[in-house]
């Protein structure tokens, strides 16, 4: 080998050499530099400066994709672009690439984009000439894509610009991955401390115990399925002899179902005080609700007032679940008279009921988070069950009764969870 093709190898090996440090020198100031936040954001935006630095490009842009969206979903969690003002990428070609991605999972190089007829009109007026696209993989799972725009000066993509992007791409999944982690576990601790505050607020509108009433002795309690729920219960004091009481159940669960429980108690406690009668009071109760929640949401109640001097109950039962007077006997014992679910039909005319409680009787009131407790084998523990549990245990105290019924419903559901609010109460007249 003469001395001139040898230089010129040696040359070669020498240039090959120095490309290796100079990547391996990048990469390291990659890893070093978004390996020092843990910011999502921060992880994100250093990806983005470090390639759009190193691979000398005009623009770079990271897509991540939602963890919570299954399948083959284009919904873009995070979108950092490093640009200046007057250039942007256009969503339309952001959503093909990802699509692209999702398909193929590999390196995409276009270093003509004029010409290219994969994108064609995607990316019209932008002034893109040339992209290269590689994929996050992190353990097998496509979490996001890095992407480069424009290569400055006239040279196009080569195999090292892809080789390099790839493997910053690598190296920077896992950062993300833990960065977003980081960010759902902090949100998840606050919303925990929201829900804390909204479950001590809940139980802070939930009468804190009964009412004292010469003659009788009452009892209530609630347990949401959720931190807080949409039952709700409350005695209202209406003037001498008179007490009024109210059990009701929100559709749905949760936060949504609490907020709407905070405006029905508003709500009745304002029309309990103001109407004439318990008809009355659930209609405008009815036409409020209406009036300000969406036609999906709506509320199952029972109103009474019990006069304690007389023991004549006036009720109305909107659509709820017919209370029963224990332990019952020679008359109907459920009490269905009313009309339909509050907040469903504006100006329906609720009509009123009436009742006694006989000395040692018993009224008990109680959602439906009791009758259609279910266990593991999918069996409801039923209306009937729980009519014929609370005739049985008809004499005890309301405290007891109520714990004893709530043993019983839980000992059936077994380690089923909990699927709804469970609230009831308990009035009971004194005497023999």
């Amino acid at each position: 080998m003469d001395s001139a093709r040898l230089i010129s190898r040696l040359e070669q090996e020498n240039r090959r050499l120095r490309a290796a440090v100079e990547e391996l020198s990048i990469l390291n100031e990659v890893s070093t530099a978004v390996s020092s936040t843990s910011s999502l954001d921060a992880t994100v935006d250093l990806i983005v400066q470090k390639c759009v630095k190193h691979l000398r490009v005009e623009q770079g842009a990271v897509l991540l994709f939602d963890r919570r969206e299954q399948g083959a979903s284009l919904k873009t969690m995070v979108r950092k672009i490093e640009q200046d003002d007057s250039q942007i990428i256009p969503m339309r070609l952001g959503d093909q690439i990802t699509g692209w991605m999702l398909k193929n999972r590999k390196p995409l190089v276009i270093n003509d984009f004029e010409s290219e007829t994969r994108f064609r009109g995607a990316a019209d007026g932008n002034n893109i000439q040339s992209l290269l696209c590689v994929p996050m993989m992190l353990k097998g799972r496509l979490i996001g894509v890095v992407n480069v725009f424009n290569k400055q000066g006239s040279s196009d993509f080569s195999e090292g610009d892809q080789r390099l992007l790839s493997i910053i791409a690598t190296q920077s999944a896992q950062v993300v991955e833990n960065a977003r982690l980081a960010e759902e576990e902090k949100a998840l601790v606050v919303l925990q401390e929201e829900l804390r505050l909204a479950r001590e607020i809940q139980k802070n509108l939930l009468p804190q115990e009964p009412p004292r009433v010469p003659g009788y002795v009452i009892a209530g309690i609630s347990e949401p399925a959720k931190r807080v729920g949409g039952d709700y219960f409350d005695f209202l004091e209406l003037g001498e002899d008179r007490l009024g009481l109210c059990l009701a159940d929100v559709s749905g669960k949760g936060i949504t179902a609490a907020m709407l429980m905070s405006n029905v108690q508003a709500t009745i406690r304002s029309q309990g005080r103001s109407s004439p009668d318990v008809a009355s009071c659930v209609s405008r109760s009815n036409d409020m609700l209406h009036a300000s929640t969406d036609s999906d949401k709506f509320v199952t109640m029972f109103y009474g007032v019990l006069d304690t001097r007389t023991h004549r109950l006036e009720y109305c039962n909107a659509g709820h679940n017919p209370p029963l007077v224990l332990p019952g006997g020679d008359r109907p014992e459920q009490l269905r008279t009313g009309g339909p679910v509050l907040g469903v039909l504006p100006g329906f005319p609720y009509e009123r009921g009436e009742a006694e409680l006989r000395p040692g009787e018993t009224l008990l009131v109680y959602s439906d988070g009791f009758s259609e407790a279910m266990n593991d084998r999918f069996q409801e523990f039923g209306d009937e069950r729980l009519r014929v549990s609370a005739r049985a245990h008809s004499e005890l105290p309301p405290e007891q009764l109520l714990e004893t019924l709530l043993q019983e419903v839980n000992d059936f559901c077994g380690e089923a969870p909990q699927a709804d609010d469970m609230t009831i109460m308990a009035v009971q007249r004194l005497g023999s």
